[in-house]
């Protein structure tokens, strides 16, 4: 087990009701110090309320865990090095960001949703936010938690059709409906080994076998859509595509700035209007046969201009490494691999997180 240092990344390192409350909380924090030079309340920063509330002492707590992809035990692991890293106050009242990813590649994905599905319950004063990857999008479109036209799904076939048969997209009961990454999902990829991650494939290009599997059906098999409890389905239904919040706080060498946040599980696109991909996002345009926000790779990478004024952190998960640069985060050190370990950055303060983490001990 490796041990890291809790410091926080330098920026140029290359990764309900109540919650309205606690948000507006937070961005008050954030900008009192600030409102009391420009107004010249001096009274305001020299006479300290006697008795604080925990929630006016700093700004909101925001937690972005990265991909997960079936890793059950590293990331209750996680949960629990989360869970002491941050003040109790704090950690109880956070906004988590999952970054989409949960399934795929490692043995346990049924297990991880468990997980994710128990969080509001065991901890109601926290928001909870859970991004679609691309694992989980086409994981959800093959036991029909993705809604659309099943006319706008076989064209969205013909984009990709010269791959049909190396990937062995899935001909099995129901694929005339199916979405196109359902069907990649569950097929039966003709290569063996995947060289660009230098592991073999688990059946599909999505490494799909342990999902299947965790439920207790063969890779490929139609059952899994009687296997997958309808609370699981709701789940993967309910997944955002996107997520924005209007003020969070973040630790800079210039000092704490005040940005909007935007979460998505691959990143924005350059070159084209952020205002129409958001839309897009938002309302869960399904008839493309690859969403690029979720699956993208290069064209996704970096922050597009229109969000640099204001400024705005971009954090997403899916590419496999941390990078951290200005106010582009991308959390996912772990790349669904069995050696690596799954992260998570805390905001304001830019401090990563690991399952392998040896905390000390008092």
């Amino acid at each position: 087990m490796r041990t890291h240092s809790h410091v926080p990344v330098s920026p140029s390192l290359s990764s309900s009701p109540n919650s309205v409350l606690q948000s507006a909380s937070a961005a008050a924090a954030c900008h009192s110090t600030e409102s009391s030079i420009a107004s010249g309340n001096l009274n305001t920063m020299s006479t300290p309320d006697p008795n604080p509330s925990p929630a006016a002492a700093s700004p909101r707590t925001v937690i972005c865990v990265g991909d997960v992809h079936g890793y059950y035990t590293k990331l209750r692991a996680l949960w629990a090095n989360l869970e002491s890293s941050i003040p109790p106050h704090d950690f109880r009242t956070a906004l988590v960001v999952f970054l989409g990813d949960y399934c795929d590649r490692g043995p346990d994905a049924r297990r991880v949703i468990d997980f994710l599905l128990s969080l509001p319950s065991a901890y109601p004063n926290q928001t909870h936010v859970f991004l679609a990857g691309n694992h989980d999008f086409a994981f959800a479109a093959f036991v029909g938690a993705v809604h659309g036209d099943a006319e706008a799904f076989r064209e969205g076939w013909k984009v990709f059709e010269s791959y049909e048969e190396s990937e062995g997209w899935y001909r099995g009961e129901g694929y005339e409906k199916m979405h196109l990454q359902a069907r990649r999902w569950a097929g039966k990829i003709k290569a063996r080994f995947n060289e660009a991650k230098g592991l073999e494939y688990k059946g599909s290009v999505f490494d799909a076998v342990p999902t299947f599997e965790s439920y207790g059906v063969a890779h490929g098999s139609a059952d899994l859509v009687k296997a997958v409890p309808e609370e699981h389905k709701k789940f993967l239904a309910d997944m955002v595509l996107v997520h924005e919040e209007d003020d969070v706080c973040i630790t800079t060498p210039e000092g704490t700035k005040h940005c909007r946040l935007i979460a998505v599980h691959a990143g924005l696109e350059k070159g084209k209007d952020v205002g129409e991909q958001l839309r897009s996002l938002k309302a869960k345009d399904t008839w493309m046969a690859k969403i690029e926000a979720i699956a993208g790779r290069k064209n996704v990478l970096d922050i597009p201009e229109e969000l640099i004024e204001p400024p705005t952190i971009v954090v997403s998960g899916h590419h496999g490494k941390l990078h951290i640069q200005g106010l582009r985060l991308i959390i996912d050190e772990g790349g669904g691999y069995p050696d690596k370990p799954v992260a998570a950055v805390v905001l304001p303060s830019l401090k990563i997180i690991r399952d392998t983490d040896v905390l000390p001990t008092e």
